[in-house]
């Protein structure tokens, strides 16, 4: 790693605090969601499929909206796509907890509006805004500080409200997430994408067209976009349905709580090792040692006994490598194709991984549903591990000829 300074300027330091802390927020609040499903199936009528579906389509709605939140910030400004993107996540929360909230309108509330408000607030699109105000030899570790801080809410969520469902309520910790996005809102007008005189890259006059055409050709780029569905599937699988998997091997509800809020922390450290050992050795290899890494720790967690201990191994090995691909598949992105269109490029490869999110969310409720047992889901998480261990080795991490020649 070079010896430049981390903070270039003013401005680089309050967007990448601003942005930590709207991923913290955000991706708090989405971590919990698999706790209240009893409570959604008891209050509300609504089966561990439904709530399943709802989760696929808040991930899919994530994905698909991610590139045209991406598109809005390159052209307009982080800070106005990260705010619109807020509004839809608290409307989806208020009617969560207010109504209406059955039947399609479960759907809708914690599929449709959280999906979309996820797709402009939670890691893609404040990171790549984070990634314009840094060179190559640090954007990766600035990365990672924004995923490992967002990692916090992952570990303080799910305490907290494991500890207000009990006390509380759903009805009032819903409320009480409404409050925090309200404050995520006024935090996001500093996630700011850097002006003309502070862009680290020289200007150029390609448009988002030919840049959408340029990564379609390169083959690493599909690859990677390949890969990351994987990572999808994973981390929404274990995030939704490890609760109820655990309760039905005779663990108690805490014990789910304290995986989840595990993952969060571990997530923190595995992040922040991602990104610095981004800047020592091959992205490309990281990643591909996290796939399979990801399919060791799985296999032992279902197939040892149940219990506390193997259960927080799960949490703190699974979690280690939770969000530890982000930072190295999206500064892969950035290598190649430049940070100019880096939120819309990632987000493209974000939508591969919703996508993943989908069929982990709503597989993982089906298969339980038909067999009364998620055995099959995990078996498939292994099998596509092995493959994300396999695929994205023969990716070239070189900058495109236009960058090369600029």
């Amino acid at each position: 790693m070079s010896s430049e300074k981390f903070i270039n300027n003013k401005s680089a330091l309050i967007t990448l605090i601003a942005a930590c802390v709207v991923v913290l927020i955000s991706l708090g609040v989405r971590q919990t969601f698999g706790l209240f499903f009893m409570d959604f199936k008891n209050d509300l009528d609504i089966s561990i499929t439904q709530s399943g579906l709802a989760i696929g389509i808040q991930m899919l709605m994530w994905g698909l909206t991610g590139p045209i939140f991406g598109a809005v910030a390159d052209k307009y400004g982080g800070h106005k796509a990260i705010c619109l993107a807020f509004v839809f996540y608290i409307l989806g929360i208020y009617f969560l907890y207010a109504g209406p909230n059955t039947g399609i309108f479960f759907q809708i509330d914690l599929g449709l509006l959280v999906g979309i408000g996820l797709g402009g607030t939670a890691i893609s699109i404040p990171m790549s805004i984070v990634g314009k105000h840094f060179p190559l030899s640090n954007r990766t570790i600035a990365m990672s500080i924004v995923t490992a801080v967002g990692s916090l809410g992952y570990f303080i969520s799910p305490l907290y409200t494991s500890y207000s469902l009990i006390k509380n309520g759903w009805v009032d910790t819903l409320f009480v997430f409404t409050i925090f996005l309200f404050i995520g809102l006024l935090v996001a007008f500093f996630v700011r994408s850097p002006s003309a005189s502070q862009s680290i890259e020289k200007p150029n006059d390609q448009s988002t067209f030919d840049a959408l055409k340029e990564a379609f050709k390169n083959k690493s780029y599909i690859l990677l976009t390949s890969g990351f569905f994987v990572c999808g599937f994973h981390i929404t699988l274990v995030g939704t349905h490890v609760p109820k998997y655990v309760i039905d091997r005779g663990l108690e509800s805490w014990t789910a709580a304290a995986i989840l809020s595990l993952i969060g922390l571990f997530n923190i450290f595995g992040s922040l090792l991602s990104g610095y050992l981004s800047t020592k050795i091959s992205k490309k290899i990281i990643l591909s040692s996290i796939y399979a890494l990801r399919g060791v720790s799985i296999i032992l967690f279902i197939f040892l006994p149940a219990s506390n201990i193997n259960a927080f191994i799960f949490g703190a090995s699974f979690g280690f490598l939770w969000l530890s691909t982000v930072p190295a598949t999206s500064g892969i992105v950035a290598h190649i194709f430049g940070t100019k269109y880096l939120g819309v490029l990632y987000g493209i490869v974000f939508l591969s991984h919703q996508v993943g999110s989908f069929f982990g969310a709503f597989l993982g409720g089906l298969f339980y549903d038909l067999y009364g047992s998620y055995d099959y889901a995990w078996y498939l998480a292994i099998a596509l591990s092995i493959f994300a261990a396999i695929i994205h080795l023969p990716i070239k991490e070189e900058a495109v000829l236009r960058l090369k020649t600029e």
